[in-house]
């Protein structure tokens, strides 16, 4: 009977040459809050966070402009049969659209100017961040608007007809008659942060192509 003939070893390459792959470090996975391919959930939504409170404080710098720069509407008082009515000193002005028109130019450009602070802040983007721009826009927007009436002449015309007296003009309240100018800087805001980061923004890297054989 003959022995089981057994393989060799394979022989041992103490080769200088040769590479041996280290395990990933911890720190690259999760360590600093950061995946391979983004931040992670928590601290996107962290950042997300962060945006909405920054940008809805804008709307306090909105309001003030509003107030600043809306024009004023005229009204007079009159007093028929000892009671007060008040009407538009100039019935074909433009100054109510005008209130309207300040509002919204000023969204606009908040809404650009937070788009591309928000890019420049972090120009990879995400969900989060894309819905923390919207949100803090309109909650800006609503802070603005409310600012802006505290700010502006007193809401009870009649009383300011009397203080003032007979057939003289005085501010209307500072009134937003299209609702639809809350809108302007929260569209603003996602439609120039979208459109950097589709432009600017850093690309997914192509798969390398495989020659068939």
């Amino acid at each position: 009977m003959t022995a089981p003939l057994t393989p060799p070893p394979p022989p041992h390459d103490d080769s200088p040459h040769q590479v041996r792959q280290a395990p990933p470090a911890a720190g690259a996975l999760a360590g600093d809050g950061y995946e391979q391919d983004g931040p992670a959930l928590g601290t996107e939504l962290r950042e997300a966070a962060v945006i909405t409170v920054a940008v809805a404080l804008g709307g306090v710098l909105l309001g003030l402009l509003w107030w600043w720069l809306a024009p004023h509407v005229p009204l007079v008082g009159d007093e028929l049969d000892k009671n007060w009515v008040v009407y538009l000193k100039d019935s074909e002005g433009e100054q109510a659209v005008g209130v309207d028109g300040t509002f919204t130019l000023l969204g606009l450009a908040f809404g650009l100017v937070t788009g591309v602070a928000a890019f420049l802040w972090r120009r990879r983007g995400g969900v989060p961040l894309v819905v923390a721009l919207g949100l803090g826009g309109l909650l800006g927007s609503l802070l603005a608007w409310r600012l802006g009436v505290w700010l502006g002449p007193a809401s009870d015309v009649i009383a300011h007809a009397r203080a003032v007296g007979r057939g003289v003009p005085f501010s209307a309240p500072l009134k937003l008659s299209a609702k639809g100018a809350l809108l302007a800087w929260p569209l603003a805001g996602l439609l120039a942060h979208l459109g950097l980061t589709a432009s600017f923004g850093p690309r997914d890297p192509e798969p390398p192509y495989q020659q068939q054989p």
